[in-house]
């Protein structure tokens, strides 16, 4: 477990500053585990594995070059990016064990808003049936993490329609206001750190 972990919510933030605060923080040598809560103005980024020919139609919704790792998603307002600024050498962690972990987490954080969510293999994220409703992409530098998994809470999904989601041709997505209405963006906050503090 993580003694110094700390929690930061910080409402809509731009993809770029965050990015290189991220960059920042995993480098400073005064380096605090940290999870951050977040959400983005409309933006696709792309990651390191990305083709750019996912993008069909980016309008005018900007198009960034991330170093994280994955496809192409879309970012904006209503959904819940949450970043992780951990040190997995510390938690003793493989990348693929923390994959795991951010897929687990989620699926108990829906379990808890009466969601039934899967996994698909070869396909990290988690899905509703066989909808998204939640991608992952991750960087690992040093033995730190940063990056991390995006929820689709309530939001626009309609620029979803102008990408192949995470490369996959008529990837459908979904969001958690289509399946509960009832839950708050502030409950599924409080619902996301209570969780979080257990596992790490």
């Amino acid at each position: 477990m993580l003694e110094d972990l700390t929690f930061k919510s910080l409402g809509v933030v731009n993809y770029h500053e965050t990015l290189d605060l991220m960059k920042s923080h995993i480098q400073s040598e005064n380096f605090t585990n940290e999870i951050w809560l977040l959400e983005h103005p409309p933006i696709f980024t792309l990651g390191t594995a990305a083709d750019r020919s996912h993008i069909l139609n980016a309008k005018e919704i900007p198009v960034v070059q991330s170093d994280r790792g994955g496809e192409v998603t879309y970012h904006g307002p209503g959904q819940l990016v949450i970043y992780f600024l951990l040190d997995i050498k510390k938690l003793d962690f493989s990348p693929k064990k923390l994959v795991l972990t951010i897929q687990n987490f989620i699926k108990d954080l829906l379990k808890q808003v009466s969601i039934d969510c899967n996994f698909v293999e070869g396909a990290p994220g988690v899905y509703v049936d066989k909808k998204k409703i939640a991608s992952i992409g991750l960087r690992i530098s040093k033995g730190k993490t940063y990056h991390g998994i995006s929820l689709n809470f309530d939001m626009d999904l309609s620029p979803f329609k102008q990408i192949n989601p995470c490369g996959y041709e008529g990837l459908e997505v979904i969001q958690i206001k289509d399946l509960n209405k009832d839950i708050s963006k502030l409950q599924l906050e409080k619902l996301v750190i209570d969780l979080l503090r257990n596992i790490f």
